[in-house]
């Protein structure tokens, strides 16, 4: 099956194009969008050591200029470190404004790819190949990209919408369970807040290797996003239900920095506590958090915080969230299964929450 999405922002359009095996052809889809145009593709060393020889055989054939930036894997990317290597390379290869920057990884490099876009010459052509479940239903569209700092995750970025997104689910066969799940608590998200239907398909999922069922799944994820970013670009109002579980998500994540939690294992914590507690208090309805646990159960996917986690060090990163604004942070809760909504309350109040 083929889907073709286009994103429609208030700076431009893009597409979206999903489909099994598109990778195979890669070299000629860039070739024939960006004819003349030198292409400096950013990956990790995991991924290049799988599909490097093939792209880079594919680019040749198209006859393409190119070169490439194999960085570490890992959170150690999102860095300025690993940004002032980027722009070296950047320079070295004399990229001009005309040019083009690939984003063939996870989530990690296309958050540090994308700003490398977004900021060298003041603006590059940018394309996303997302290689991690996690990047093909949320991260590559959207136009969303950070680094890190010591004190927190992606808090240095920039709104930069690709010009393309090429999206093979054939891709997710190569990834551990361990990136599986992690991309699963991402679809759980969407489902969450957008998508009553999708939840009770996930439970009816009899492998999430499936490349078919996978291929819809993701064609439904990127369905909603377009939704919401069409409508809210700048995440200052519904782009911020895409964030559900994120709050305590992304503070676990940086207190174990060693990366004993993936991305989607803390968003999967932070989805489960903040809706035990919220439906504690009467703002969501009852029995949300069982099914919410139950579908979390299914993908091994944990729901509990960790045993011995310091909560005020918790507390503390999670008032660094980006959806803070002044002395107010916005929650996002659930009314219920497939519908969320933004709650604020006064950042003395996130205690309550864990």
């Amino acid at each position: 099956m083929k889907y073709n999405l286009t994103i429609n922002m208030k700076t431009g359009k893009y597409p979206v194009l999903i489909e099994s095996g598109l990778f195979s052809s890669i070299g000629n889809l860039l070739g024939q969008h960006f004819p003349g145009k030198k292409l400096a593709v950013i990956t990790d060393e995991h991924i290049w050591k799988t599909y490097g020889d093939f792209l880079g055989k594919q680019l040749n054939a198209s006859h393409c200029q190119w070169d490439v930036l194999i960085l570490p894997p890992g959170e150690s990317s999102k860095s300025f470190d690993a940004l002032a290597q980027i722009y070296k390379k950047l320079l070295s290869f004399q990229i001009t404004r005309d040019d083009v920057i690939i984003s063939l990884g996870g989530g990690i490099i296309g958050d540090v790819s994308g700003f490398a876009a977004a900021t060298f010459l003041r603006g590059v052509y940018f394309v996303q190949i997302p290689t991690t479940l996690i990047g093909q239903v949320d991260s590559s569209i959207g136009g969303k990209n950070a680094i890190n700092l010591p004190e927190g995750k992606n808090m240095v970025g920039t709104f930069y919408q690709p010009d393309y997104v090429f999206i093979d689910p054939d891709f997710v066969k190569t990834l551990s369970d361990f990136h599986m799940a992690d991309g699963m608590a991402e679809i759980i998200k969407y489902a969450c807040v957008a998508d009553a239907e999708l939840f009770s398909d996930l439970f009816r999922m009899s492998s999430y290797r499936d490349t078919d069922l996978i291929e819809s799944i993701i064609y439904r994820c990127c369905l909603i996003k377009k939704q919401i970013i069409e409508q809210d670009e700048k995440d200052n109002g519904i782009r911020m239900l895409s964030n559900f579980g994120h709050t305590f998500g992304h503070a676990i994540e940086y207190l174990y920095p060693d990366g004993t939690y993936g991305h989607g294992q803390a968003v999967a914590m932070g989805m489960q506590i903040i809706t035990e507690k919220s439906e504690a208090m009467g703002l969501t309805a009852i029995n949300t958090s069982a099914m919410l646990k139950e579908i979390l159960s299914e993908y091994n996917l944990p729901s509990a915080l960790p045993e011995g986690i310091d909560k005020e060090l918790l507390i503390q990163s999670a008032l660094r969230d980006k959806k803070r604004r002044g002395n107010k942070i916005n929650l996002v809760l659930l009314e219920k299964i497939g519908i969320g909504y933004i709650h604020p309350i006064e950042k003395t109040e996130i205690k309550n929450f864990i």
